[in-house]
């Protein structure tokens, strides 16, 4: 609760200081507006008509929250099992230097194996349900989570360690004020990008190999030439995205912060 209390006071001033990205993403639509009557409709609709499409999907009986919330459901349970495998993992190989070694060759080749591999496999495996999707999400996220965490594992000092033996540190205050606070500053910017890259990923498998979802909507808009629909539904997806970053995960990566130095502090005093 207390948590939850410090992060919503402040919520507003991290709002207002927030003025930067809205200019940022005024200027994309602006742009945005310019190559629109540049080209013409058939090429790129104006943000005005992509954004009436939209509205129309979100209004009552409207595809848009169905078809988000099959995304999402494929999405996060991938994104969960590469989260909490990989963390996990790569926390256990980086405290051992012989494991490090041997898990990185396996790392590089995962991170250097397309996606799209692992989806033309995945649709051999599983076929056309979730287990295509899901399947690929995991592949794609597991090795940039598995690295976080064994590099968060590896870069933890072991002067810290010694201190903490010296003062006979209960076991509880090791891992709240040394260890996590160290290794969930690798591990969170590594799980920000997994959810980013979940999301497009689950499109991709969507479009190919799925008769429901974004993925599959594009794969229709696309058939019927429609690019209002087109845009709209990559729109849904990019707000969506958005909104989970900057009200979401922005705040909480502060407070993980705030927690990290709040531990160095008291690690320097001791």
């Amino acid at each position: 609760m207390t948590l939850l209390r410090s992060w919503l006071a402040a919520l507003p001033g991290y709002l207002w200081g927030g003025w930067g990205a809205i200019a940022s993403l005024l200027l994309l639509v602006a742009l945005w507006e310019f190559l629109a009557g540049l080209y013409g409709p058939l090429v790129l609709p104006t943000p005005l008509e992509t954004a009436d499409t939209l509205r129309q999907f979100a209004a009552s009986g409207g595809p848009l929250w169905p078809t988000l919330a099959i995304s999402a459901r494929r999405a996060l349970a991938g994104l969960a099992l590469a989260v909490g495998l990989g963390s996990v993992a790569g926390v256990a190989a980086g405290v051992s230097m012989t494991a490090s070694m041997m898990a990185r060759p396996w790392v590089t080749v995962l991170l250097g194996t397309p996606p799209i591999a692992w989806l033309v496999l995945a649709m051999l495996w599983f076929g056309t349900g979730d287990g295509t999707p899901v399947f690929t999400v995991f592949i794609a996220s597991f090795p940039v989570v598995f690295a976080g965490g064994m590099q968060g594992a590896r870069t933890l000092e072991q002067r810290w360690r010694d201190l903490s033996q010296v003062f006979a540190l209960p076991w509880h205050m090791r891992v709240t004020d040394i260890y996590l606070p160290h290794v969930i500053s690798y591990l969170f910017p590594a799980w920000i990008v997994a959810l980013g890259s979940s999301w497009r990923v689950v499109v991709m498998a969507e479009l190919l190999a799925s008769s429901d979802g974004v993925g599959a909507a594009l794969a229709s808009s696309r058939a019927q030439l429609d690019m209002p629909a087109t845009l709209a539904w990559i729109g849904a997806v990019v707000l969506l995205l958005l909104a989970l970053e900057y009200l979401l995960l922005e705040p909480v990566k502060r407070e993980i912060e705030r927690w990290r130095e709040a531990g160095a502090r008291r690690e320097g005093l001791a």
